[in-house]
């Protein structure tokens, strides 16, 4: 176990960040003397001791973490934090079972956005407030693992985004340091202005706190069943909610350069470029659409598909309206954009849309060798090569994702959910999206009523999609634990 206590140092310091995170709905439920202010007390006082216990055990142990000591406890902590953050939905009016609880927790740590709550506008001011927190501390806690862990673990194709050399060495701790320290800041002033632009538009403060937080982290978490439809009749705040999930999905590392030097940072990038036109391409012929089959107006009908869209592909989770009610063109595109996600380094899930772009650069490839098959040709992304490794870990993750998501889907209709349900169950959860299609879990449902067995696999589901899939499948593996 001495092997272990690095893992178990950087945990209990992790565990005590969450206990600081309960401290905001402590006050704002001690000012409006409300009876939850004693589940979040508990709470916090549980954290507190666990974290306390476990400084005391590896107190003196130095942190030298090898490479299998960041697999565990990358996979470990994400696993904790939701595990003590469910506290104050058990212990608090709520009372949610201890799996409702954990769903609702790994749900808003991995900023997916499922939700088994119904009149969320009835809880109390500090659980909304607990609800946005998980997930705006989750969303800093993708990007710093974005940045710092996972292209030290060659975790699919994330080798690519690598700010410095391959070795976990003290001279490269403080180059990753310094990044996820400068993308910390610019994630918070980013969240400063939400909540600035939100109140402004007409949302209470309270509103604007939350959804300014689920907005940046793209979680999707809202004070309203309703979701954003609640605002449906106020469009300034929905071409807000736009900005704000499309600027948690852009690279946070592009922002340190575009406040540094480079002006063209976001632009030059291949990921940024091949988003946008992404959604340009898909809001335009879903808005003509809408003018054509339901003779809406053009500004409308704009706003309502970019909102959703948006939403969806940035993987937030958001809805303004029910959009499985707008045909089957509309449905069927909306499935096949959950598995886009948005680029690497923010806080988006999916797949991620430089493997889209690396597949299509390998099918161009390929189609040349079968013309010219004594050819040599370089593959390139943004300007750099691609790389034998990079390339691998990009098929590699492509393949265990797709074939999680069959697993995943079988396994949930062996439950006996239905086959849209347990097929957009899957992908939602592995994707980070949030709602999936059907009468369900659609926009205008939730996860409450589905079995306790299925929440449990979709809790995994939604680990693995955070964790990258690799990083939570390698610790399945017999010879990782072998030394």
């Amino acid at each position: 176990m001495r092997d272990a206590k690095p893992i178990f140092k950087i945990l209990a310091l992790l565990l005590i960040v969450l206990a600081l995170f309960m401290l905001p709905p402590i006050v704002l439920l001690g000012l409006e003397n409300d009876p939850d202010l004693w589940a979040f007390l508990k709470s916090m006082g549980l954290v507190a001791l666990v974290s306390g216990s476990l400084l005391a055990w590896t107190w003196g142990a130095p942190v030298e973490l090898k490479t299998r000591h960041m697999f565990i406890l990358t996979t470990l902590s994400w696993v904790a934090i939701s595990a003590f953050a469910s506290l104050p939905l058990v212990l608090g009016a709520p009372q949610l079972s201890f799996t409702n609880a954990v769903f609702e927790s790994i749900s808003a740590i991995t900023t997916t956005g499922s939700t088994v709550l119904s009149g969320i506008e009835n809880l109390s001011d500090g659980l909304k407030l607990w609800r946005g927190l998980m997930q705006w501390l989750g969303g800093i806690g993708i990007i710093v693992m974005a940045i710092a862990i996972l292209p030290f673990l060659k975790v699919g194709g994330m080798r690519l985004f690598q700010t410095e050399s391959s070795d976990w060495s003290d001279k490269v701790l403080p180059r990753a340091g310094g990044i996820a320290k400068a993308s910390t800041v610019i994630y918070l002033g980013f969240t400063l202005l939400a909540i600035v632009s939100y109140r402004l538009a007409g949302m209470g403060t309270l509103d604007a706190i939350v959804h300014a937080m689920s907005s940046v982290s793209t979680g999707g978490f809202a004070n309203y069943d309703a979701s954003f439809g609640i605002y449906h009749d106020r469009p300034l705040i929905l071409w807000l909610g736009c900005l704000f999930m499309l600027g948690g999905a852009l690279p946070f590392v592009l922002y340190i350069r575009l406040l540094r030097d480079s002006r063209g940072a976001l632009w030059q990038d291949q990921q940024v470029r091949g988003l946008v036109w992404l959604l340009v391409t898909v809001i335009g012929a879903l808005t003509l659409y809408r003018v054509a089959v339901f003779a809406e107006s053009p500004f409308e009908a704009l706003t309502e598909v970019a909102f959703n869209v948006i939403s969806v592909v940035t993987t937030t989770g958001y809805a303004s309206e029910d959009y499985t009610q707008w045909g089957p063109l509309a449905v069927t595109t909306f499935f096949f954009i959950t598995f886009v996600g948005g680029c690497s380094g923010s806080t988006s899930g999916g797949v991620k849309i430089f493997r889209f772009q690396i597949g299509v650069l390998m099918l161009v490839n390929q189609l040349r060798y079968l013309v010219h098959p004594s050819g040599i040709f370089a593959q390139r992304y943004n300007g750099r090569p691609l790389n034998d490794e990079v390339v691998r870990a990009v098929i590699a993750f492509t393949f265990f994702f797709f074939l999680t998501v069959a697993v995943l889907s079988l396994a949930l209709a062996a439950l006996g959910l239905d086959m849209v349900t347990a097929i957009t169950g899957a992908v939602t959860a592995l994707t980070n999206v949030g709602p999936g299609l059907g009468d369900i879990i659609g926009p205008a449902g939730n996860f409450a009523s589905l079995p306790a067995a299925a929440k449990w696999l979709l809790c995994l589901g939604m680990l693995m999609g955070r964790l990258e899939i690799l990083t939570v499948l390698v610790l399945l593996m017999p010879f990782f634990w072998r030394k």
